[in-house]
């Protein structure tokens, strides 16, 4: 079977991760931005195209989420790296989603699958992680001042993405708690 265009598509937004990185690591931060501007756009199109032609698909239903986290946690661990980001955010919004896979891995090996829905704290997560990462980037691209944006930001980030990690775990925990083939979360 081909793979479908959103497929490709996805696939390009993977690839643009390792680029971005380059950017940021070689603080060419405009260049980043393009990059990240890139990744959303296709994010949108290659959404538009499977569901307008019916084109969705279980690989693209894998490949997406890989694709945005890839890009999310590049950029957070990168921007820490340099010192940009504080340390600490980055390490909970890695933590928040190798805690996730390997929850629902764990699942998987023990033979209690858990079919994983994004919730709505999740998609409030995520988004405020997109645009603090974008603002970072248009701020660090134009030279304006971060500390009162990456103070409030962060902290905004941190306590969505805290929660949005203890209410996915309490429903691990549900889950892997009740009885076999009863769906708990």
């Amino acid at each position: 079977m081909p793979v479908s265009l959103p497929n490709l598509i996805t696939i390009a937004r993977i690839l643009i991760v390792p680029l971005a990185v380059w950017f940021i690591i070689g603080h060419q931060y405009g260049l980043a931005l393009l990059a990240f501007l890139a990744a959303g756009i296709s994010d949108a199109v290659d959404g538009f195209i499977a569901r307008r032609y019916n084109l969705q698909s279980e690989l693209g239903s894998y490949l997406d989420p890989i694709a945005d986290k890839a890009l999310l946690v590049s950029i957070y661990v990168s921007l820490a790296i340099l010192q940009v980001l504080p340390n600490w955010l980055a390490i909970i919004v890695v933590t928040r989603d190798v805690l996730i896979v390997g929850a629902v891995l764990l699942a998987q090996v023990l033979g209690r699958p858990l079919e994983m829905k994004p919730l709505q704290i999740s998609k409030i997560n995520t988004v405020a992680q997109i645009f603090f990462a974008g603002a970072l980037l248009l701020a660090l691209s134009s030279g304006l001042k971060l500390d009162a944006m990456l103070i409030g930001g962060a902290i905004m980030v941190a306590a969505l993405t805290l929660a949005s990690g203890a209410i996915y775990m309490r429903d691990w925990v549900r889950h892997m708690s009740g009885p076999p083939g009863k769906e708990n979360a």
